[in-house]
Parts: structure tokens; sequence; C-alpha cells
């Protein structure tokens, strides 16, 4: 009778391939690739073969075409309401004609940017502000330019504001208040001295008329009668102040003089009106007739 032989109990340890299967599946990269690239690689793949038919794909096309053109068209995002601010009925006429829209519109077909572009490259605006609000509102504020010269140019009157940039003709703004009048070739650019000039001659009053910029180097200040203050290229405030000293000590405005040099600062020139001279000569003429006649009696 053979002996009966003890069962060998199996061995605890896992196979090689167990292991290796086992320390793979421990492996962080492993698990993530299983559990997120796996089925992204499958709906890719899945989705690309379905893309493949160009039929296919211009369905798809026609359905997020359409879907988009819902969703625009729904009430809540159409503009049916344009309100302008801060601008006069002129300008808020011209900044409709630069809008140009035909509302209602989509607020997806609006391009903010663009049509404050719009606004802004109109002369009588310095900025704009467009903001679409609830309720289909589209809000457009506008900050204006403020005449401050009426400059005659050689094509006529036109409004400048006080950094010299150009607004309208005046024919434009026919309900514009009474402004400081500058003319010559490159008043627009210095309208800072002009200002200055403006502010000292003051004390003129009505007699003041405007200011005229002389190639475009100095100014002459023209008061009524067109009597002219030759001002120098260089401290212009200053010789005008010093002619306004010279009329308050001496009333020198009051008399027939036609122009009062002060380009050169060592030297004032005065020259009569023609009627003056004429008088002057009379009288020098009669002075002349008279000594003759003392000195033959």
């Amino acid at each position: 009778m053979r002996p009966l032989m003890r069962r060998r109990a199996p061995d605890p340890a896992p196979s090689r391939l167990t292991y290796r299967a086992q320390r793979l599946w421990l492996t962080p990269i492993f698990r993530k690739m299983l559990r997120v690239g796996l089925p992204s690689f499958t709906l890719v793949l899945v989705a690309g073969s379905f893309l493949a038919d160009p039929a296919t794909q211009q369905r798809v096309i026609d359905g997020l075409a359409e879907t988009r053109r819902e969703i625009e068209d729904r009430p809540e995002f159409r503009v049916t309401v344009l309100g302008i601010t801060g601008a006069g009925p002129v300008v808020t006429e011209e900044v409709r004609g630069a809008l140009a829209l035909d509302l209602p519109l989509s607020s997806f077909d609006i391009d903010l940017a663009a049509l404050r572009a719009r606004v802004e490259a109109l002369p009588a605006v310095a900025s704009a502000d467009l903001r679409i609000r609830s309720g289909g509102y589209l809000s457009v504020a506008v900050v204006e330019r403020v005449p401050a010269f009426i400059w005659q140019t050689r094509g006529g009157p036109v409004l400048i504001d006080a950094g010299g940039q150009f607004i309208a003709s005046l024919d434009a703004r026919p309900d514009t208040p009474p402004l400081p009048l500058i003319g010559g070739d490159g008043a627009d650019r210095v309208t800072a001295e002009a200002a200055r000039l403006f502010a000292t001659a003051a004390p003129l009053g009505p007699r003041l008329r405007g200011l005229v910029r002389m190639g475009e180097r100095r100014w002459d200040v023209v008061l009524v009668d067109d009597r002219r203050i030759l001002l120098p290229e260089t401290g212009a405030v200053a010789a005008l102040d010093r002619a306004l000293a010279l009329h308050e000590a001496t009333e020198l405005f009051d008399r027939d003089v036609a122009r009062i040099d002060l380009r050169n600062p060592d030297r004032l020139t005065v020259q009569l009106t023609p009627e003056a001279v004429g008088a002057l000569r009379a009288l020098r003429a009669e002075q002349g007739v008279q000594s003759s006649g003392e000195q033959s009696g």
C-alpha cells in the first residue's frame, strides 16, 4: 500500500505577471490614462468617424448656426432703443447719423468699439461711452468739444476749442454765443497764448475786436476802426500790459492813432491816422504861413 502524500499548500506570493500588473496599476499616470485618456480617445475616434462624412459635417454646422440664431434673436438680447446724452440737438443728430443703426438689432450684432470710434471721429465730439443696458437700451454718453474761439480762416469762420481743435463751421452753428475772434494762419496752434492776451486785453472792453496772427510768428491786437497794437514775437502779454498802462496814463487809444508798434521793446512807435496826419500838415502849413507873414511884416 502506497503511503499517502501530503498536498503542498499554494504559494501565497503572486506570480511575476500579476506582480507587474499590480505595480503598473499603482502608477498614478497609468490610472489616469485608463480613467480619462482611454474614454477620451474613444470619444474622439467615434466623433471623428461620425464627422468624416461631409453631409454630416454640414448638418452639424447648420444645426449650430440655427441654435446660435435662436439664442441671438431672443427678446432679452435685442436692442430696441437708442439714447444719446450730453450733446446738443445738432451734435445729437450727427451722432445718430454716424451710428447708422437700424433698430431693433441683436446685441451680438453690435460692435461697441467700432461704434465708439465712429462717434469720436466726429469733430464736435471729444469722447464717447457706449453701453448696452437692460431693457434693450443702447446708451451713448457724449462729451462735446466746447467752442472757445471763432477762427477766421480763408474758407470762412470756424469754431475751435481751447486746444485749437476744429469743431464746425460757424454757419453750421448759428446759435453760437459771442466768442473771442482770432485770425491768421497758425492761430489755431497758439490758442493758449491767445487766451492770455484776451484776458489781459479785457480792460479794452468794446474797443477790442480780436487778434490776428502775423506770419505765424506774432500777434496784432485789432481794435475798432481797424486800429492795431503790434506785439512782439516774445513777451506779447507783457508788451500788451505796458500798452494798457500807457493808455491809462495818457488816454492813448482815445487819440487819432492807427498803429501802436511794440515790436521793439526799447522803443514805442505810434502811427497816426490819415485824418490826423492831414490835420497836422494843415496846422503846420498854417503856422508856416503865419510865420512868413510875421517875418515879411
